[in-house]
């Protein structure tokens, strides 16, 4: 098994977004081996568990947002 690529703590979603971007032009452009298309396999694999991990992330804070008198406020999580 190849050694996972880690993802930088400092990556955000749209960082990711772009990335994944990159290597889907790579495997639709590239005649490369075998061994490299898994590797870019792999990074985007985990790029898109990222992405969906941020996305969970937006979809939380969205729920609890909470109408009040005609505005909306953040309500904080009680952890």
């Amino acid at each position: 098994m190849m050694a996972e690529k880690k993802i930088p703590a400092k990556m955000n979603f749209e960082a990711a977004m772009q990335r994944l971007e990159e290597i889907a032009e790579q495997l639709e452009s590239s005649s490369s081996s075998l061994e490299e298309s898994l590797k870019w396999f792999e990074e985007a694999n985990q790029l898109i568990t990222f992405c969906f991990g941020k996305l969970d992330e937006a979809e939380q804070k969205l729920k609890i947002l909470v109408k009040e008198q005609d505005t909306f406020k953040l309500v904080e999580e009680a952890e």
